[in-house]
């Protein structure tokens, strides 16, 4: 690839392109990037560039001639795949898929930086085959704008990075912005890395990421999404997944975790009484009978046991973590605990109607996965209905094992078999 810009800046533009990534390419002979001071082609002696406009107005106009001549330096005769650009805030929106054409169909670009109030149209018009802009704005002149589609050129010719899955994935390459992306250490003041990206299983990996590639472009550039065609069956299922949320809040905040107060009573018992109607309704299989009570809820908090997630100002979650010496029931069925090991117990977990589906599920085990290593214990602990495949599947999800049964009849109308899971916790990085 050869790219000659024409500029009043050439020591600028040079500086810019010939280090990093794109200097190396260059020295290896993959790219041959060179700049053109329009200046040198001037026919007069002042080497004058501009002039004022015909009809009046503020400021002055590149001439024809000097860019021209420069042109004609730079462009041979019968050269074929080559194209001229002219960097204009007239011109039409550089994209993704625009860089993509110039590097499959042209071995030779020729970029022209426009300076003071324009150029002038009769250059454009016998010599220019297209106008790009980076956007509704005005720059001082066009080399910003050069070298940016210099850059977004380059950086796709075979050879200039180590392998295309560099920019395969990124963002706009197939109409999504790209995933969020972590780095070592795995928790940063108090911000941990999500779990998905943690457990080495690299399909759900995957699914993580084109989730949040899918989410990221809905709630950031609503205008790609909707012009976004599914690529494979996984997009048709998240897609369908994102519909079924469509009336669920957004996570547009991150989440936090503090002690309950009697202030979150209504909302915890509007959650309570949401999962109720969820079993008469729904056959959603949370709790039975009346539990948990007022009064249970009531001494949670006033015992220090009870937690919410915060989203904003809204509470969106709400769990009890206990600390136990030792599980308080016998587990059945060959069931065993792993021994030796100090546990904090999750109890009465719930989620708000809105926030069902967005996420806050896995977020709420996960904080209280941070609290338990707070307290300076390594497992984590908790029991569901045998029927709640809800729960069930969250637990297998979030990395729980399955340990065996118990039987539970000390709680009136509840369902005397449950499943207890428990995960332990390894260290975290700081």
């Amino acid at each position: 690839m050869k790219i000659d810009i024409m500029t009043l800046f050439p020591d600028t533009v040079n500086a810019f392109l010939h280090e990093s990534i794109l200097g190396r390419a260059a020295k290896k002979g993959i790219l041959d990037i060179n700049c053109i001071q329009i200046r040198d082609y001037t026919d007069n002696r002042q080497n004058q560039v501009d002039d004022y406009p015909y009809g009046g107005g503020f400021g002055c106009v590149l001439m024809a001639q000097p860019l021209k001549a420069a042109l004609d330096a730079v462009r041979k005769e019968g050269e074929p795949r080559v194209r001229v650009l002219c960097m204009s805030p007239q011109g039409q929106p550089f994209t993704q898929e625009t860089a993509k054409r110039l590097q499959r169909d042209y071995d030779h670009l020729i970029l022209i930086c426009g300076h003071y109030e324009g150029i002038d149209e009769r250059f454009v018009e016998a010599c220019v085959d297209e106008e790009v802009s980076l956007g509704d704005f005005v720059l001082t002149g066009g080399e910003i704008a050069a070298m940016a589609v210099a850059d977004a050129v380059c950086r796709l010719v075979p050879g200039v990075l180590s392998d295309p899955q560099c920019y395969m994935g990124e963002s706009h390459w197939d109409g999504l912005l790209e995933y969020p992306q972590y780095t070592r250490p795995e928790v940063w003041e108090g911000r941990s890395v999500p779990e998905p990206l943690l457990n080495g299983d690299h399909e759900k990996v995957a699914r993580w990421r084109r989730l949040q590639q899918l989410e990221r472009t809905r709630d950031r550039r609503p205008d790609l999404f909707q012009r976004f065609e599914p690529q494979s069956d996984l997009d048709r299922e998240m897609l369908a997944q994102l519909r079924r949320q469509e009336g669920r809040t957004r996570l547009t905040e991150p989440l936090g975790c503090r002690p309950a107060t009697v202030e979150d009573l209504p909302a915890i018992f509007a959650m309570r009484d949401y999962a109720r109607e969820s079993l008469r309704r729904h056959h959603v299989d949370q709790w039975q009978g009346e539990y948990p009570s007022d009064k249970l809820l009531v001494s949670d908090i006033a015992d220090g046991e009870g937690y919410v997630i915060v989203h904003g100002e809204d509470v969106a979650a709400y769990f009890v973590l206990t600390m136990r010496e030792e599980p308080d029931y016998e587990l059945i069925r060959d069931g065993k605990w792993t021994p030796d090991l100090l546990s904090c117990n999750i109890h009465r977990a719930m989620v708000g109607e809105r926030y069902r589906g967005t996420g806050v599920s896995s977020a709420m085990f996960a904080f209280a996965e941070d609290l338990t290593r707070a307290m300076g214990r390594r497992c984590v602990r908790l029991d569901t209905h045998k029927d709640n495949k809800a729960m069930l599947k969250l637990m297998r999800d979030c990395g729980y094992r399955y340990r065996g049964n118990v039987s539970i009849s000390a709680e009136p109308g509840h369902e005397t078999l449950r499943r207890c899971f428990e995960k332990v916790l390894r260290e975290k990085k700081q």
